[in-house]
């Protein structure tokens, strides 16, 4: 069985709106139909399995669905579906046990809060091909996070110039490399280009210092095809990494670059707040993740500590579990990537909120190059906030005797933005 847990509010019964999520999901029918028997309906049919009250709420998710009505109940709601009836295709999946569930009339508001599968779907989907052991062989790091930054701007660098910060960055000691999301190919910075001048900077770093800095090339594409070119072009120049920005791609997209990559997926979520911002609607991280990781994502982008954006942190903290949990086996969870304003200074609370997982890759835009002391020195100020925070030290008294996270704690401490 499927169990997918919905959160439902609703000015009305919620207990029948549970019955009419299994059975409008499953075999439900507006009228009787020719064939539509009693035995069917046992093989196929979803199943409220548990019920679980909320207390209510005065303040409706879709206000407009509220009518005159003052006071909405809450209710956490178990229903299981036959694999049988939905099989292990993430399409169907998809379709059947949360895209019809938000056009139910009645609710004021109807959440996706969790999803359960059953162990068929581990053997139906590739999951990730490097996950966190092959990046972390691929970047020849043990025992601490991945250190990595972002090429800034986005929008604007040409190719070349592109190259030249890459080569700045490459002395910096970092460890990892990306475009950002929202640089593919570009009229100003083809990805072609983009390849032809900053590859062999890569390669000759490594050949100079035997270590191979990775690069995430952006190569998402509407059309599979071209993303695959993409593909195939950067790792015929040697590189190793892609950026994917998923919810651009779609899941059939992923699964087709799955089958035929060679390079480590890295995956951006932009977009997934549009199903998740409203409390009341939409649906979890840890639902909508485990069809990424199963389509196989190998690093996976999750916000972080006081971020930049909305999102709080005990969402981030969440996000983490989520993508560190094995869904059916170990191999199966991707590198957790915190980004988004770090530097630093969020190293203790991340590493105190994630368990002491070091597991992860540190992704610090402002908070390495623009450091005072310029890129190298931003990242070796994040590695000492690293070492601090695995050793239980303040990051001021570790700061007395390391002037490069001296320097970052008096630029972006106090809410200076990193």
């Amino acid at each position: 069985m499927i169990r997918m847990t919905y959160r439902i509010e609703s000015a009305g019964d919620v207990e029948a709106l549970a019955a009419k999520i299994a059975s409008d999901q499953s075999t439900g029918t507006f009228v009787a139909v020719p064939g539509e028997t009693e035995e069917l309906k046992a093989r196929v049919a979803a199943r409220v399995v548990a019920i679980r009250h909320l207390e209510p709420t005065e303040r409706p998710s879709l206000p407009d669905e509220a009518g005159e009505a003052k006071h909405f109940n809450r209710a956490d709601v178990d229903v299981c579906f036959p694999l049988d009836a939905v099989g292990t295709d993430l399409s169907a999946l998809m379709t059947i046990a949360i895209g019809g569930v938000y056009s139910i009339k009645g609710m004021t508001g109807i959440r996706v809060v969790d999803m359960e599968l059953p162990p068929e779907f581990a053997g139906a989907h590739p999951g990730p091909q490097f996950g966190v052991g092959g990046s972390r062989r691929l970047t020849g790091v043990e025992g601490r996070p991945i250190i990595g930054t972002i090429v800034k701007p986005a929008l604007g660098l040409r190719p070349q110039e592109t190259a030249e910060l890459v080569g700045e960055l490459l002395s910096s000691g970092v460890d990892f490399i990306k475009d950002d999301e929202k640089l593919m190919s570009p009229a100003y910075s083809p990805l072609k280009d983009r390849v032809a001048a900053i590859m062999p900077k890569i390669l000759d770093h490594e050949q100079k210092t035997g270590r191979k800095v990775m690069y995430a090339f952006g190569i998402s594409h509407a059309d599979p095809d071209e993303m695959m070119r993409n593909h195939d072009l950067v790792a015929a120049a040697g590189g190793n990494a892609a950026v994917v920005n998923i919810n651009s791609i779609g899941m059939g997209g992923i699964a087709f670059l799955r089958k035929r990559s060679r390079l480590v997926l890295h995956a951006h979520r932009n977009g997934w707040d549009v199903l998740t911002r409203h409390g009341g609607l939409g649906m979890e991280f840890s639902v909508w993740q485990q069809f990424w990781r199963l389509l196989g994502v190998d690093q996976f982008q999750i916000n972080g500590i006081r971020v930049k954006y909305w999102e709080p942190d005990d969402s981030f903290v969440k996000s983490f579990k989520a993508i560190s949990t094995p869904l059916f086996a170990p191999q199966d969870c991707p590198l957790p990537v915190v980004g988004s304003g770090q530097w630093g200074g969020q190293a203790p609370d991340t590493y105190m909120r994630t368990g002491g997982s070091t597991d992860l890759l540190y992704l610090c835009g402002g908070g390495i190059v623009s450091h005072p002391g310029g890129a190298g020195a931003g990242v070796r100020a994040v590695r000492q906030a690293w070492e601090a925070a695995v050793a239980g030290i303040s990051l001021t008294d570790y700061a007395r005797d390391h002037l490069e996270l001296a320097q970052s704690i008096e630029k972006f401490a106090d809410g200076k933005g990193a």
